[in-house]
């Protein structure tokens, strides 16, 4: 291979596939060097038809062009070599090894990683199995993780050279001197952090007593297609109920990531969960919140939907630009299958009511307060969509990725 700028991504499952299809429409790199740890079909032209059809999001070259383009060339360089081009873009898949210490990075010009397998979550240890530091040792210089980091035993306290990002969140925190592997977070993080960091930037609505959320999400493939017999240990028997037939209720670890990626989250106790549905993609966060309340003069809670949506509107044409979208209609799923921004809020669906809370009459006299005194509170409902594959969270990772291989080679 010559000295162009090829990107790795190690496994080929949902996420490392559509990094492949949302890389090569961005055409930052010259080429992708792919870790498969194994041989797949019959021949090469198995796996070309693995990556270029999708049940999701339909054939790569109607994606890319639509249906009005045909100009797309398929074909295969090195067969023995298990070297393809696509669209020009030259792909080399690698098949040799799971681990990834052995996988030949540095000897095919890959600096920069993303690993898609969720398997190597753990920055903490160096050679040991779950590690994602053996992409280092292998001949890389960045490792990007596509799932929030897991440290076995303790808390999220990450290493000196290890961070948690979510772009237009905290990216531009991101030190290519001192940070070399990095996680991407989740797609439902993401998404949640787009719908946060507009509310705690407001006065008015950073004053948040208690939050949760739900995420009504799509099935992913840690769910069976049919009922399924547990592994040793799990303590989740309903991942194993089948995910065409079922609602399921599962959690997440969406609001404790979220807690690194903006560390406001952490004074108010986040809480989260998860109902998997049979859908191949696009979910929607359900976020409650509820506030110390102000009251205009005329005795009328300030805190209403109109004020929260125009809160949305105002980041949705600022500094989350093309990141979060304001929607004023009234969407479905499909609405949203591929579209990039990282949230869409459904506006028409903001609610709050305002009630009052008495304070205890012992705690008023203690204070000097005769009389009654009661303390408004609101409380707020917002909805947000997000494409949990590619168009949220896969573009969101991919910005990540270029943000990276810049400051790396600048």
């Amino acid at each position: 291979m010559s000295e162009n700028k090829y990107l790795g991504i190690n496994g080929l499952g949902r996420i490392g596939k559509l990094v492949l299809w949302n890389q090569m429409i961005a055409k930052h790199f010259d080429g992708f060097v792919i870790n498969l740890g194994r041989t797949v079909g019959t021949n090469l032209n198995d796996l070309i038809s693995v990556i270029t059809n999708d049940s999701t999001y339909g054939a790569l070259n109607r994606f890319m062009y639509g249906y009005s383009n045909n100009e797309f060339e398929i074909s295969i360089i090195d067969e023995e070599n298990y070297e393809i081009s696509i669209d020009g873009m030259h792909i080399k898949f690698l098949t040799n090894t799971r681990n990834p210490q052995e996988i030949k990075w540095k000897d095919n010009n890959v600096e920069v990683v993303v690993d898609c397998t969720g398997v190597f979550l753990d920055p903490s240890v160096n050679e040991e199995k779950r590690s994602p530091r053996g992409h280092l040792l292998a001949g890389a210089k960045k490792v990007i993780v596509s799932a929030p980091f897991k440290i076995s035993g303790q808390e999220l306290i990450l290493p000196d050279d290890a961070t948690m990002l979510v772009y237009g969140i905290n990216h531009e925190k991101y030190d290519t001197n001192k940070h070399n592997v990095i996680s991407a977070a989740s797609c439902t993080t993401t998404a949640l952090s787009h719908m946060m960091m507009p509310l705690l930037d407001n006065i008015e609505t950073s004053r948040i007593l208690t939050a949760s959320m739900s995420t009504i999400h799509s099935a992913t493939n840690n769910q069976n297609i049919l009922d399924g017999l547990p592994s040793q240990g799990a303590t989740d028997l309903r991942k194993n109920r089948s995910a065409l037939n079922n609602i399921i209720l599962t959690s997440t670890g969406a609001a404790k990531a979220l807690e690194f990626i903006l560390p406001e989250i952490k004074a108010i106790g986040f809480m989260a969960d998860s109902v998997r549905v049979p859908t191949s993609t696009v979910s929607l966060i359900t976020l409650d919140l509820t506030f110390r309340a102000k009251l205009e003069e005329s005795g009328e809670p300030r805190l209403t939907a109109k004020y929260i949506n125009d809160i949305y509107l105002k980041a949705s044409n600022g500094k989350q630009k093309g990141l979060l979208i304001y929607s004023d209609k009234q969407n479905v799923s499909s609405d949203l299958r591929g579209f990039k921004a990282s949230t869409v809020i459904e506006g028409v669906e903001t609610s709050t009511k305002t009630g009052f809370l008495p304070l205890p009459p012992q705690l008023l006299h203690n204070i000097g307060v005769k009389g009654d005194l009661q303390l408004p509170v609101t409380h707020a409902k917002i909805f947000g969509w997000y494409d949990n594959e590619f168009g949220s969270y896969v573009n969101s990772l991919s910005n990540i990725v270029m943000h990276i291989e810049k400051e790396l080679n600048k």
